[in-house]
């Protein structure tokens, strides 16, 4: 919320400054975000006092004037202006002054003549696009006053974070309340008195029925004899200070007084509510209505509406209709000061996306007592205004009220809670100062706090209230009465460390991705009707949109939406990773999270063996073997996908997204992905490293070259080596697989450098060549491999 530093002065004869109001505010809990200053943005320029002009001795045009800036103070300025005469006041900028634009002024010669300064016009001070001529002041403005001061331009406007336990606050009156408490200072209560003009009464010109128990209280008053026209400036100001643009001044006046009470208001033009009659209700299912942005809305049952026997009139709590608005030929007003359920106007301001300046009081659950004073305080500024005359009467009709509390509490327990030493009239008095009623029985307060204060109920939130204003930093510090141990990180932190390092150490950026996406995103990715990540996928009661209505049960589309922005930037390349949890409902409902890593890279020369390499080195890293097995799933290019298993164990699959998909997204490049579950992971995972001696036996390397069909998988004859070459295989690895002219059709050659070492006994020809033997076999009678010659 944005208020005036200029219009919280007015409610106090002490002088405030903005600095320390700010710092006193934050501290007590109402948190200052910004303050930002409109006033004109000049250094170093007074008022001076023409007192003598001469013509310059060398130029026509320009003259050598003599000007008092301060009681025996004056400077020689040459000028060419020509609007000034002896005995005018003028802004005077002086040897180091700065003016609007950053231009510097330094003292100087011109044309011979020394000039001191310069004489200044609106333009130069920053107050206007042009100026022809210099800025003459009025007669009796002070001589050498700083031109700041003099202007009174613009104001500070402080921006506050206003917490939701604090509704109060979205008033200028509940910030005022706030710092009269903190400089225990008096302060001006706004002016509510008006005189009803005595002829006729509200009761016999409308009629106002409440059917919807949403509505907590409906007041409203009728003003007839209506003048409209633009506010005074100073309203304007304030408006606009707070983000709200003036409209006219009956409008203004609705929108200056909620800003200064928090209680929202509306005005209606009588003449256009038919048969002068208010029905507060429900709305009507698919029904349009035109609101005052020019929107047509569609409503539902669960809305509050403010109607007439023919038609909408406003969103009851949101926003008025353009059917009843008040212009320039309104001449009676209805003025409406009502209370809405915060819940209702919170559902019925996402539902039609619509947040306006009354929903954002009403969502917080403002106080249901300020209907009538808002009301009075509109009259009065009214009636001091000649705006109009109120007619007699008011129709106020109340369904649910907040009744004060009385809470109890002992006269030590705030200093023994506190730790502290306040005085009991102490108390007393800041208690007060927030418009608490205090009575003291024996050895206990008996506290009401003011209903708009429904934050405070218990003695807690008592002493509270006491140690804020009293001042934290008055409240001395204590050592902790215990003491921390620092126990390092737990394996599962370390664990997640090494992953993020080495991702990270391959050159890989970690991206971070929503919780949540549209169920769309189901048939982007190819999914059936029945596939478990679309049935088992758990929806948000009160989501931001249907972007955002599904809890993830993949990370995949986070990581292609990322991959994509980063295509639609024009970036060539793309190594990115994400680690983040996805939800899946369970069995009997029961929500299961899972931790997951997902890799994504697409470029030049990225393949599905580029992101292969990556989770070898990946699984190398946390010395965990795995196999690999076909991967079929729907959004993966077939036959360039595998899924990671250990034992019964699926850890994860990768490979490259199915065209079909890319083109839902609207991707033309090549894509590549991995998802990794990381508890799983993490269960095998063991920290400890077990450490072997150096062998002491040489090793024997030996490359195998094999023929098989096309559709034979390498992993399958991994598999075979493996089990024919027992525990003196050391290890494995594919450097190669041809296909071409040497290899007949549907084939394919597969080369392997295999390493065997044995721990007892070094090994001969003959060992090796039994082994291969035994491999050659197997690999010929299982998959019908040969030795390619």
């Amino acid at each position: 919320m944005k208020v005036s530093f200029k219009w919280i002065k007015d409610y106090f004869d002490n002088e405030l400054c903005l600095n320390e109001v700010c710092d006193k505010l934050t501290i007590s809990g109402t948190k200052v975000e910004t303050v930002e200053s409109n006033k004109i943005e000049v250094t170093n320029v007074v008022c001076g006092l023409i007192e003598e002009i001469k013509p310059h001795p060398d130029a026509e045009k320009l003259v050598v004037c003599r000007v008092k800036i301060g009681e025996g103070d004056y400077v020689q300025i040459v000028t060419g202006a020509k609007n000034m005469k002896e005995g005018d006041i003028v802004p005077v900028a002086l040897h180091g002054a700065v003016l609007a634009g950053g231009l510097k002024i330094k003292k100087g010669k011109l044309r011979g003549v020394e000039s001191q300064g310069m004489m200044c016009s609106e333009e130069e001070l920053g107050l206007v696009d042009h100026a022809d001529g210099l800025m003459i002041l009025d007669k009796y403005t002070k001589v050498g006053a700083n031109i700041v001061d003099v202007l009174d331009s613009g104001d500070e406007v402080i921006e506050f974070e206003i917490t939701s336990n604090r509704p109060d606050c979205l008033g200028v009156l509940g910030i005022v309340r706030e710092i009269k408490a903190l400089y225990d200072i008096p302060m001006k209560e706004p002016n509510v008195e008006f005189k009803y003009n005595g002829e006729g009464n509200i009761k016999d010109m409308l009629e106002v029925e409440v059917k919807n128990k949403d509505c907590r209280r409906y007041s409203t008053r009728i003003i007839k004899n209506i003048k409209v026209c633009d506010s005074p400036k100073f309203i304007q100001e304030r408006l606009l200070s707070s983000g709200i643009r003036p409209i006219n001044n009956i409008v203004d006046l609705t929108n200056y007084v909620m800003l200064e009470t928090g209680q929202p208001m509306h005005a209606f033009d009588y003449d256009k509510v038919s048969y002068h009659k208010i029905l507060v209700s429900g709305g009507v299912s698919g029904e349009k209505f035109l609101t005052l942005d020019d929107f047509e809305r569609e409503l539902d049952e669960t809305m509050i509406c403010i109607r007439d026997n023919e038609k909408v009139l406003a969103l009851g709590g949101i926003m008025g209709g353009e059917s009843s608005k008040v212009n320039s030929d309104t001449k009676t007003i209805i003025v409406e000061s009502a209370n809405f359920k915060f819940d209702v106007i919170r559902n019925s301001s996402r539902k039609l996306s619509l947040r306006s300046e009354s929903s954002l009081r009403f969502e917080k659950g403002i106080d249901d007592n300020l209907t009538l004073f808002a009301l009075d305080r509109f009259c009065s500024l009214v009636e001091e205004l000649s705006y109009g005359e109120v007619v007699d009467g008011t129709i106020d009709i109340i369904n649910d009220t907040y009744s004060p509390v009385k809470i109890e509490i002992e006269k030590d327990y705030i200093n023994s809670f506190l730790s502290t030493d306040i005085s009991d009239d102490q108390i007393v008095k800041i208690l007060n100062n927030l418009s608490m009623e205090v009575e003291e029985n024996d050895n206990t307060f008996i506290v009401t706090p003011p209903t708009w204060r429904r934050d405070v109920f218990i003695k807690q939130d008592i002493a509270e209230e006491v140690a804020r204003i009293y001042g934290y930093n008055n409240i001395k510090e204590e050592d902790l009465l215990s003491t921390s141990v620092n126990i390092g990180k737990t394996n599962r932190q370390k664990f997640e460390d090494r992953v993020l390092n080495t991702m990270i150490s391959l050159g890989l950026s970690q991206s971070i991705s929503y919780s949540f996406y549209s169920p769309k995103v189901f048939d982007r990715l190819n999914l059936s009707d029945e596939h478990e990540l679309r049935i088992n996928a758990i929806t948000i009661r009160n989501p931001l949109g249907e972007d955002y209505s599904v809890m993830r049960t993949s990370t995949v589309p986070c990581m292609i939406d990322a991959l994509q922005r980063n295509c639609s930037y024009s970036n060539s390349e793309a190594y990115i990773f994400d680690i983040g949890k996805i939800y899946l409902r369970g069995e009997n409902e029961k929500i299961l999270e899972n931790n997951v890593l997902t890799i994504g890279m697409y470029g030049d020369g990225v393949d599905y063996f580029s992101l292969k390499g990556v989770v070898e080195a990946l699984f190398r890293s946390l010395s965990i073997t795995f196999m690999l097995e076909r991967e079929t799933e729907s959004y993966y290019h077939p036959g360039q996908a595998a899924r990671i298993v250990l034992g019964k164990n699926i850890l994860g699959r990768f490979g490259a997204v199915h065209p079909y998909v890319l083109n839902n997204y609207d991707v033309s490049k090549e894509m590549f992905i991995c998802e990794l579950n990381l508890d799983k992971i993490f269960e095998i995972y063991k920290s400890d490293k077990k450490y072997k001696q150096i062998p002491k036996y040489p090793s024997v390397t030996f490359d195998l070259n094999v023929v098989v069909d096309e559709d034979v998988l390498s992993q399958d004859i991994e598999k075979v080596i493996k089990s024919k070459a027992g525990n003196i295989l050391e290890s494995l690895d594919i450097f190669d697989v041809y296909r071409g002219p040497q290899v007949p059709d549907n084939k394919k050659s597969i080369s392997y450098s295999i390493i065997f070492r044995d721990k007892s006994k070094t090994l001969s020809d003959a060992n090796i060549n039994k082994v291969i033997e035994k491999i050659l076999d197997d690999l010929n009678k299982r998959l019908g491999a040969e030795l390619r010659q």
